[in-house]
């Protein structure tokens, strides 16, 4: 089968496009026949060698995908060959075959179209983790999403409306805010023209936001942290910027609010159940069309390099798929 591999760190045109054999599940795994994967910021980083958790070489990036069962290893149950599903594999997407463990893979009808069901595991699963159970959002708060116009942004957007709250979303460019607010975004603010503590106070009238979904880092973050109201939480989801940020720890205590950590895949690890469940409710969802991922580019498997790098660019507004 043909596979994207990663053998060294380094810039992401090293990647190369070969042959290898073709993986055999093993216990409650399964193999699937790749029709489309998703791509997204942290298959840059660990190419580059810049992620927290590195795979050892050679590996195939990739870490969400949607096709169909080819085979299924000893002790699945609930999967069949020939069932059509969305998975989450961490590794191993950008290829013709991959195995998924059975627990990370989800079933879906045919009236969704498999670009679709590869692109919103992880960012709808790490939105959706995020302000239901580590910022328990409630009906009424206003939630602060920073770089609102990539995936997991819009994500957030839309999650955060189906439960009530009340969205102020911050992007760097008037198209991406015009997404954002196609995507539900009751307030926008462009952060590289106004500035965003002002304009999060004028849009709060001084009391300050509940909650701050903050996948990017950098400058923004503490500007963001201050703007918190009392018994705020602010969601550290990644740093898409490229810097980490250095928060001077009084200001948790000042304004009695919460830093709060946010990390999809050790969720599933630790929770492995309740990750399920989240993820089967926004399957529902995203059949019913209450929720619709948006897919800026797709490309195909022997492209995989450009795609890659139209994720670094972060001129993405929305998911990037490979078609396989």
């Amino acid at each position: 089968m043909r596979a994207i591999l990663c053998h060294a760190y380094g810039p992401l045109d090293r990647l190369v496009l070969q042959d290898i054999p073709i993986p055999e599940p093993g216990h409650g795994e399964v193999r699937i026949e790749v029709k489309a994967a998703a791509v997204n910021f942290p298959d840059v980083l660990k190419v580059q060698g810049k992620y927290q958790s590195l795979p050892s070489f050679p590996f195939i990036p990739g870490a969400e995908l949607s096709g169909i069962v080819s085979k299924v290893g000893p002790g699945v149950e609930d999967l069949m060959v020939g069932d059509m599903v969305a998975a989450y594999c961490g590794e191993g997407a950008f290829a013709e075959q991959v195995v998924a463990r059975e627990d990370n893979c989800h079933l879906f009808a045919g009236d969704i179209d498999f670009g679709t069901a590869s692109a919103f595991l992880v960012t709808y699963g790490t939105a959706y983790h995020a302000l239901k159970d580590r910022g328990q959002v409630k009906p009424g708060e206003s939630i602060v999403v920073l770089g609102a116009a990539g995936g997991v942004g819009l994500a957030s957007i839309e999650i955060a409306k189906h439960m009530g709250a009340r969205v102020i979303a911050c992007a760097s460019t008037r198209e991406k805010l015009e997404v954002c607010r196609d995507m539900g975004a009751d307030y926008l603010i462009n952060y590289t023209r106004e500035d965003l503590k002002s304009s999060l106070k004028a849009l709060t009238r001084g009391r300050g936001v509940d909650v701050v979904v903050d996948p990017v880092g950098g400058a923004y973050t503490e500007i963001a942290l201050r703007c918190l109201s009392y018994e705020g939480r602010h969601l550290v989801l990644g740093f898409t910027a490229g810097s980490i940020p250095r928060i001077p720890l009084n200001l948790s205590l000042l304004k009695v609010c919460s830093i709060v950590g946010v990390f999809w895949s050790r969720f599933m690890e630790e929770h492995p159940r309740k990750a399920y469940h989240n993820h089967q409710q926004l399957i529902e969802w995203v059949s019913s069309g209450v929720f619709q991922p948006r897919i800026d580019r797709r490309f195909t498997l022997d492209q995989a390099v450009q795609a890659l790098q139209w994720i670094e660019g972060r001129s993405v507004i929305g998911k990037v798929v490979l078609e396989v």
